[in-house]
């Protein structure tokens, strides 16, 4: 069951990062494998969404439930799709130097086949994920605040 977790500092404020990851909508414009997103419902502090994600010659849909709590938390918890259990977390904590990104998931797919095929490639598809995010922070608001590098 591959699960993962990075820390990163970021020159950014914790606002804007949330933001960014509470924008489902937008995902296809910039995260790797993420062919679609559609936001279904949302609250204050909750939305869920339909996902696709595409890697090779899989291609799977799944709903989730995404917990917003403004500007510290998202989480985000499986509801229905190709998988036994999917959970992640984002956490962004205030730093002298932008904000401290705490981040974690761990899912398993219900087919033994999807679960081999990504096993191979999971952490460096998920630090390309994370990366993804953090390059989308400095198209979106412009090169970080302060000088804590942003990962290619």
């Amino acid at each position: 069951m591959p699960t993962y977790a990075d820390r990163k500092l970021v020159g950014y404020k914790p606002e804007q990062l949330f933001d960014l990851v509470a924008d489902v909508d937008k995902y296809p414009q910039f995260l790797p494998w993420c062919v679609d997103a559609r936001v279904k419902s949302r609250t204050e502090h909750e939305l869920h969404a339909d996902l696709t994600i595409g890697f090779g010659p899989f291609r799977e849909s799944f709903s989730s439930k995404v917990t917003l709590e403004r500007p510290g938390r998202i989480r985000v918890s499986y509801e229905n799709g190709p998988f036994r259990y999917l959970n992640n977390q984002w956490v962004f904590v205030p730093d002298p130097l932008g904000v401290q990104v705490d981040f974690w998931v761990d899912f398993e797919f219900r087919s033994k086949l999807l679960q081999k095929a990504i096993g191979v490639v999971f952490n460096e598809a998920v630090r390309r994920m994370v990366g993804a995010f953090l390059k989308r922070a400095q198209d979106v608001y412009g090169p970080p605040n302060v000088a804590v590098p942003v990962p290619r």
